[in-house]
């Protein structure tokens, strides 16, 4: 096949403990699923999963210095588990939903928020505030041979040492399995697909120069740095 511009470089995260890289093909991401958090955005705690997205050249590795991003006033952070998925699943059933988990890292939801609040006062849809460049960093993904399945454990994020959230993940509203199997209700997923499962209460602001740790149970630990220019 010939292609009349060069292809897009295939984006990927790292995989713990080897050199190989999981390659990235979408990112899903669920909003409002944890209950704190759902109540500290003014909603029901368990209402049915919904979903957006972030392009696949959005992920960033852990370490990573990124600039503060353009048209934004108020950038927050989200600590998420992320699952990472290695086969098919089209319609699946929630008690084989976890046999298409390859793995399972620390991520960052980074949300221009002053963006969304405008899109949902002008019920417009919230991809500018949360699909733009750099807006999913990604810590190495642990396979679950390695680590087994996150169904709880507890999950942290500190913003210069002072600690912003703390869940654990057993307090989703929706399991990895539920979304998994409610997803694949509504899209097939594709190994190299990434979800973002939900953040704990505390999400906040970051300003320039702030480095960012989420830390996971079990997982390794993700840094972010935002630039201070």
């Amino acid at each position: 096949m010939t292609l009349v511009i060069p292809a897009p470089k295939q984006s990927s995260v790292a995989v713990h403990a080897s050199p190989a890289r999981f390659p990235v093909r979408r990112i899903y991401c669920v909003g409002r699923n944890y209950a704190a958090h759902a109540r500290e955005m003014g909603n029901d705690e368990r209402e049915p999963p919904f979903f957006f997205m972030k392009p696949a050249d959005a992920v960033v590795d852990n370490g990573v210095t990124i600039p503060f991003p353009k048209a934004t006033q108020d950038l927050h952070h989200e600590g998420e588990l992320v699952v990472a998925i290695g086969a098919a699943a089209d319609d699946i059933d929630v008690l084989q939903a976890l046999d298409c988990v390859w793995g399972y890292g620390a991520g960052i939801d980074l949300t221009r928020r002053d963006i969304q609040s405008v899109a949902k006062k002008m019920a417009r849809p919230w991809g500018m505030a949360k699909g733009f460049d750099h807006s999913a960093p990604c810590g190495p993904i642990s396979p679950v041979a390695a680590v087994g399945h996150m169904d709880q454990g507890r999950i942290t994020l500190t913003v210069n040492g002072e600690e912003r959230q703390n869940g654990d993940l057993a307090d989703m509203i929706w399991t990895v399995p539920e979304t998994i199997a409610y997803l694949s209700g509504l899209v097939r997923l594709e190994p190299g697909d990434l979800i973002f499962t939900g953040t704990p209460a505390g999400v906040s602001e970051l300003k320039r120069g702030d480095v960012c740790n989420v830390s996971i149970e079990r997982l390794q630990p993700l840094t972010l740095t935002i630039a201070k220019s």
